[in-house]
């Protein structure tokens, strides 16, 4: 029997964005993982800081009124129970997973870039021929990780993420720590995205990286992809 897949999710521990309460949004975690565990593979939930992992009140309407996997999440004890207990990313060890994926929420853009854990891990794991995945904000934890070369490992290759003008329509351009589109430019990457707030994704290899939450689910299929494949 071939053994399942063994993803690891990496979720902000990051709860206030200026005087707002944020954290993960939410469809950018659900969407993912069940396309995960519906596929067979092991997810294990772990956070910055470990418990709790806060969630973005804005990426939860009420019942009746989410996206699919966020209604299915509302519902599934043992999943909340998971988010509510997360484990701590340090002491995790990018050897036990095939792949590592980092859903986003503004809560990312502060504590994944200063996590010099999480920058070692991702190094780590693309060292070691592992999927490395991300989206909307979640490539924040990309910024500080370095490939196989001591190069970003962004530089040179394709990478999708959350844009300067999506920023300013969602009235956080002067809230974020950082614009997410212009340095990831300026690491060398090939940044590319599509229509704002539409579904937008890429795959370079073993690099999956997407626009915005609309993108989650492509992000998740190619994830697969690149895991079916081995690449």
């Amino acid at each position: 029997m071939t053994p399942a897949l063994k993803i690891l999710v990496i979720l902000t521990s990051h709860a206030t964005a200026g005087t707002q309460p944020t954290g993960v949004w939410l469809e950018e975690f659900t969407t993912p993982y069940y396309a995960f565990a519906d596929a067979g593979a092991q997810v294990e939930v772990a956070s910055i800081a470990g418990g709790a992992v806060p969630i973005d009140p804005h990426s939860i309407e009420a019942a009746g009124k989410n996206p699919a996997s966020v209604e299915r999440y509302l519902k599934d004890e043992a999943l909340r129970a998971r988010l509510a207990s997360s484990k701590q990313l340090d002491g995790l060890h990018a050897a036990d997973y095939d792949a590592v994926f980092m859903p986003g929420g503004h809560g990312t853009m502060w504590d994944l870039p200063d996590s010099a854990a999480l920058a070692r891990l991702l190094s780590e794991a693309w060292g070691e021929g592992k999927v490395v995945a991300a989206v909307c904000h979640g490539p924040a934890g990309l910024v500080n990780v370095k490939d196989e070369k001591g190069q970003p490992l962004v530089a040179g290759r394709r990478v999708a993420a959350f844009t300067n003008t999506e920023e300013v329509a969602a009235g956080m351009d002067k809230t974020v720590p950082f614009a997410l589109e212009t340095r990831i430019r300026s690491l060398g990457a090939r940044y590319e995205s599509g229509p704002d707030f539409q579904p937008f994704a890429l795959r370079d290899g073993r690099l999956v990286t997407g626009q915005n939450p609309a993108s989650s689910a492509r992000v998740a299929e190619l994830v697969l992809q690149a895991l079916r494949e081995g690449k």
